[in-house]
């Protein structure tokens, strides 16, 4: 690459990370990361639990966004500080590790800038995710345990800490249905571009006479709530069922009655968690999937589109958002971006940055269009 190349690519770079630094608004950024950590160092600071661990949350995210931002800023410094004095020493290896270096960095900024497309109120928020079977049988049930696993995968990729509230197991294999927290900051806005209905087509593992199967898996992506946005549930809208946990085949998990399902009677919401020891556990961390869901419904409500935060869907044919293929010839493609991998394992083992990144793009532009 030539160093006019370098200098052109470069100027780009750098025009980004402005318009970047401007989305972000660093000043503002800067301002409140003092005045957390004077919050932060106050003595008395633990006496509320709650809003102690708010403060250090917020300040550890803003942080380490902060961080993130400025870390990449210099690298563009010191490449550009790199080129120059490779080019008039004539040294063609460092300018090689430039151009890799350059690679490197353009796809930092490009995923930084994604960032900053997440502007929706609820987008800075950790994720719940709700996977559910759909039409398919045990092929569908396996599915939505491959998608669990993606997830899940893509999350410790990024050292995303993972909580799960529910799994309930089908019958022979797989799941049919499971729900999940994502704790990490913009984890709702980065994931709610995967709610909807995604189709697996392959060789049925199940299948006796290797009959090609379709089968599909309903993924819903639904923001956590925080202290200050929390809703109020009448106890007499609650209807409390407890029952014993269950893991694959039956298998028992607890010898109690400590899992906890919660239905809420006026939306008919239902949500189960079972990750936890004890009832009480289990009801608390229920209570916040369930306030998590009836506030997504009630922002989509408010907007007339139930699919705006929920993606509330059918998970069968006609609408589906994604296909696997891995019979006849192995692709994934998304239907909406058109943004295609040639390698399902990778996906299935947690890549799927460039299809979060393409349906963030892809959202965007149609809220332009919509606009």
């Amino acid at each position: 690459m030539a160093s006019t190349d370098f200098e052109a690519e470069i100027k780009q770079l750098q025009a980004t990370m402005k318009t970047i630094g401007q989305v972000l608004d660093l000043d503002a950024m800067r301002k409140e990361i003092a005045e957390l950590g004077e919050q932060v160092a106050a003595p008395d600071l633990w006496d509320d639990q709650e809003n102690a661990t708010r403060v250090t949350g917020r300040l550890s995210m803003l942080q380490g966004e902060l961080d993130r931002f400025t870390s990449l800023e210099t690298r563009v410094d010191d490449l550009e500080l790199m080129v120059e004095m490779a080019t008039e020493e004539g040294d063609a290896d460092t300018l090689a590790e430039s151009e890799r270096e350059l690679a490197r960095i353009k796809k930092s900024v490009e995923s930084l800038e994604i960032r900053t497309l997440l502007s929706g109120e609820y987008d800075a928020r950790e994720a719940l995710v709700t996977i559910r079977s759909g039409a398919g049988g045990v092929d569908a049930a396996d599915f939505a345990e491959m998608l669990m696993r993606m997830y899940t995968r893509w999350a410790e990729q990024h050292k995303y800490p993972v909580e799960v509230f529910e799994t309930s197991y089908a019958e022979e294999a797989g799941l049919k249905s499971a729900t999940f927290a994502i704790h990490a900051p913009y984890a709702y806005g980065t994931l709610s571009v995967e709610a909807g209905t995604h189709r697996l087509v392959r060789i049925s593992p199940f299948d006796n006479q290797g009959r090609r199967q379709t089968s599909f898996a309903a993924v819903e992506v639904v923001p956590v709530l925080e202290q200050t946005d929390d809703i109020e549930i009448p106890d007499e809208e609650i209807r409390v069922d407890v029952y014993r946990s269950g893991g694959p085949g039956g298998q028992s998990v607890n010898t109690t009655d400590s899992a906890v399902r919660l239905t809420h009677i006026p939306t008919g919401t239902v949500v189960s968690c079972q990750n936890e020891k004890s009832q009480l556990q289990n009801k608390a961390s229920a209570m916040v999937v369930l306030k998590a869901k009836l506030l997504a419904l009630k922002k989509a409500e408010e907007k007339a589109h139930l699919d705006g935060l929920r993606g509330d869907v059918a998970a069968s044919w006609g609408d589906q958002m994604r296909n696997y293929v891995l019979n006849p010839y192995q692709i994934v493609k998304d239907l909406r971006t058109a943004h295609e991998s040639g390698n399902p394992q990778a996906v299935f083992d947690g890549d799927i940055d460039p299809f979060l990144e393409a349906g963030i793009r892809w959202r965007r532009g149609a809220e332009k269009v919509d606009a």
